[in-house]
């Protein structure tokens, strides 16, 4: 067992760790945590420009990461340049991994999570299992759930967020190996109208590297509905049919 305090001697940012983690009663005993527990650790307290990173802890397969994130074992290895081999990692190796962090808000619930971002609540459960206080019978206001960004085998978007409000000129942006780095995204409202029609981004790398792409989703008519989802995709260079798609859930106007 370790005390919460043997960290760092930082006492804001260990209050805030210990909020975003609900480490205090009634959930817990105060200022105690446990060998192989998963902790957040706000990203404004670290140096990783709000990318999630995995703490590796001994007996750690990146299999098993990837499973957790509901993720490919490809993908995780791709987007972290310094694995040289998949099936080697080390206890205290950081590994970036397609997720991010949502603070939960009074009244929020795994179902209500759930719809507001595209993301089955069996994909939310698995990746914040072994987490001190974690439930999913009862979430706490203010606590830290991790949530897997959806991706194909081949491609990760991480700009937009899902439940993110985007308007004309979004930005777009992710990891993606890709044939000659060609990667295609559209807008599409819930009604299925296509808001911004199909463009290409480039990645900075072809396949069989993950390269990073970055590019912007121009609005081309008004959507129809109030929620829609942005589509990043490749297509077969043999029928030109849609593969490696991933879909995410967005909302359109000034507020959700």
């Amino acid at each position: 067992m370790i005390h919460f305090t043997e960290l760092q001697t930082d006492f804001p940012a260990l209050h805030k760790i210990a909020n975003d983690n609900y480490l205090y009663p009634p959930v817990t005993n105060p200022d105690m945590i446990f060998p192989g527990q998963m902790l957040v650790v706000p990203s404004d307290l670290t140096t990783t420009n709000n990318s999630l990173f995995y703490v590796v802890t001994p007996g750690d397969v990146l299999y098993h990461i990837a499973i957790r994130f509901s993720t490919s074992l490809d993908l995780i290895a791709g987007v972290n340049p310094d694995i040289d081999d998949p099936n080697i990692i080390f206890p205290g190796q950081q590994l970036l991994v397609p997720a991010f962090v949502y603070n939960v808000e009074p009244g929020d619930t795994l179902y209500k999570i759930e719809q507001r971002f595209g993301i089955p609540r069996a994909t939310i459960i698995r990746a914040n299992l072994d987490r001190p206080r974690f439930s999913p019978d009862v979430i706490w206001p203010g606590y830290s759930l991790i949530i897997p960004l959806p991706t194909s085998a081949n491609i990760a978007v991480v700009i937009p967020l899902p439940g993110t409000v985007i308007q004309n000129g979004q930005q777009v942006a992710g990891w993606a190996r890709a044939f000659e780095g060609n990667v295609l995204h559209q807008v599409r409202d819930a009604n299925g109208v296509v808001i911004s029609r199909e463009r290409s981004a480039t990645t900075n790398q072809g396949a069989p590297a993950y390269g990073w792409f970055q590019s912007s989703l121009p609005f081309d008519r008004p959507p129809t509905a109030r929620t829609g989802e942005v589509w990043v995709y490749t297509r077969s260079a043999r029928t030109g049919e849609i593969q490696d798609s991933v879909q995410i859930k967005v909302y359109f106007g000034s507020s959700q």
